[in-house]
């Protein structure tokens, strides 16, 4: 599982309506500390008995939340495995303390994740370029939020080089990934 921002029991229901069982579950791998992706992760892995993956940045930044559960750490370009799969975390620009995206792959294929990151650079990039398929969370409109009513720390916090990127981002991204690739 990557991330798990909901609760226990939410998180429970997502997976059956999958057809899954929290047993099905092999591990959780954390990219940040921020709620949405950490707020139900130690909750469920101690529920479920199962490892956790983070970096020594995200661990300090969370601090007791991790107790009880077995914890491994991982850093930038350094392989994990989890079952059958291939884990290849890489940093990237984000508010937090040690933020890490992933590539994960099974030997035949890989599938990059970028979900929090203020803007692409030539690390990044090069981590997803030969992936198969990429899951990009790009959200929000820059005109939007410049006019919305968001104080101007927020809008800052969601719109600079350490927040967010914009829903105009793919396809400068991919213009950038696809020399490289």
């Amino acid at each position: 599982m990557l991330d798990c921002g909901f609760g226990i029991r939410e998180t429970e229901r997502r997976l059956a309506r999958l057809g899954m069982l929290p047993t099905d579950v092999t591990g959780i791998v954390v990219t940040h500390e921020h709620q949405d992706h950490v707020g139900g992760v130690f909750k469920f892995a101690r529920r479920h008995g199962m490892p956790v993956w983070l970096t020594h940045g995200t661990a300090q930044a969370i601090g007791a939340d991790a107790r009880g559960v077995t914890t491994h750490f991982c850093r930038d370009a350094q392989m994990i495995a989890i079952g059958t799969l291939q884990i290849l975390p890489y940093t990237v620009p984000h508010d937090a303390r040690e933020p890490v995206q992933f590539v994960i792959g099974d030997g035949t294929r890989k599938l990059g994740v970028l979900t929090d990151a203020g803007h692409a650079t030539p690390h990044l990039i090069e981590a997803l370029g030969g992936c198969d398929a990429l899951m990009l969370e790009c959200n929000h409109d820059r005109a939007m939020l410049a006019d919305s009513l968001y104080p101007p720390s927020l809008k800052y916090r969601i719109g600079g080089d350490y927040g967010h990127l914009s829903n105009q981002t793919p396809r400068k991204f991919w213009r950038q990934s696809t020399r490289r690739a």
